[in-house]
This record gives C-alpha cells, sequence and structure tokens, in this order.
C-alpha cells in the first residue's frame, strides 16, 4: 500500500510533463502541416546524384 503513495504522485507529474510537451510542440509548429510529408512521398522527383562513384547505375547529365 505504501507504494502507490510514490506512484500516484509519479504518475501525475510524468502526465504534467506529457502535457508541457504537447502544448510545447503545438506553439512550435510541429502540427502545422500534417499532411505535407504524405504527400511529399508520393512525389516521383527523380534526383541525380552528384557523385556517380556513389550510385554506380545512374548516369549523371552534365
Amino acid at each position: 500500500m505504501e507504494v502507490i503513495y510514490g506512484l500516484i504522485p509519479g504518475m501525475l507529474l510524468l502526465g504534467l510533463a506529457a502535457v508541457g510537451v504537447l502544448f510545447w510542440a503545438a506553439r512550435s509548429g510541429q502540427f502545422d502541416d500534417l499532411e505535407g510529408d504524405g504527400q511529399r512521398i508520393l512525389l516521383d522527383d527523380d534526383i541525380k546524384p552528384d557523385d556517380p562513384r556513389r550510385f554506380p547505375g545512374a548516369d549523371v547529365e552534365d
């Protein structure tokens, strides 16, 4: 029973810390563009490598 007297304040502090991190993330703009990353992965942008030795099968046009 004595353990619960330590666990309850510990869980309250952990919960307050989680809420604090959530508010910090919301204020710093972490949730501004929720759709962008999902759409960017679908775009087919072929990036030409600068160093052909790193990607032997890729052709570099100069």
